[in-house]
């Protein structure tokens, strides 16, 4: 086989899904082990912690993820007592989504740990590499024209 044909194991988004899976799985035994949370849970409450309150509907939109997902994931993180939900001023049909003081203190601590975790992953490339890496993915992340 020419490096022309193509073979479905060099499939872009196959290998995208497969490094993103690679690269989390180490991080995610972390926060799993450490506040029991799943990796929607993560999901949410690192776009809270970055971002501040938030609708279930911009996070949906924000992370690409099912609001069946976001629902279930905003339902685990309120029995932790990591998040609240208020009416929102302008809108009272949604509810904004807020870190309490305890989940501020997790996305903290996981943010710490998620820097350790990228160290040791970027350590795996040579340094050119990182910042093409990061383009192209930016580039990749965006909507197709």
């Amino acid at each position: 086989m020419t490096e022309r044909d193509f073979h479905p194991s060099r499939f872009l988004p196959y290998l995208l899904n497969q490094a993103a899976e690679a690269s989390s799985q180490e991080f995610q035994a972390y926060y799993r082990s450490r506040y029991g949370m799943l990796r929607t849970e993560w999901r949410v409450m690192f776009h809270l912690g970055c971002y501040g309150d938030l609708s279930a509907k911009q996070i949906c939109e924000k992370a690409s993820i099912h609001k069946t997902k976001v629902s279930r994931a905003v339902a685990a993180l309120e029995t932790k007592r990591y998040l609240t939900r208020a009416p929102s001023e302008t809108d009272r049909r949604i509810e904004l989504l807020s870190l309490t003081p305890a989940g501020v203190n997790v996305f903290e601590d996981l943010s710490r740990a998620a820097e350790g975790f990228d160290t040791k992953l970027i350590a795996r490339l040579e340094p050119g590499e990182v910042e093409a890496l990061r383009r192209a993915l930016v580039v990749l992340s965006r909507p197709a024209d």
